[in-house]
């Protein structure tokens, strides 16, 4: 569900003292955005949504996550609203849970 490799290419490419800071802003921002995510709000604000969520589960390595995301962005950007939000959600959900459980041993070495 992760990829561990982006992530520590990540934390390479920006510095260990500033990953801490981009992982917490991008959860936080990520947990507003599938707060957020509701057929009712229309295809195009359900297409932002996933667009947002797609780009930054890349950058993070939630693999998983971002796959779900680039199906229901494209689904939603042709005005079709029939994406499976829990799928989304339940995702997100085992991604950030995997993150936090193993991160500290990500980069133990």
């Amino acid at each position: 569900m992760v990829d561990w490799d982006r992530v520590r290419e990540l934390r390479s490419e920006i510095g260990p003292e500033d990953f801490d800071e981009v992982v917490c802003l991008f959860l936080e921002e990520a947990d507003e955005a599938i707060a957020r995510l509701s057929v009712s709000n229309g295809a195009k604000a359900l297409a932002a949504d996933l667009h947002f969520l797609k780009g930054a589960a890349l950058n993070l390595g939630f693999a998983s996550l971002s796959g779900l995301c680039q199906d229901g962005e494209r689904r939603a950007g042709s005005g079709d609203v029939s994406v499976d939000l829990d799928a989304v959600r339940a995702a997100y959900t085992a991604c950030r849970a995997e993150f936090e459980a193993d991160a500290a041993k990500a980069f133990a070495a």
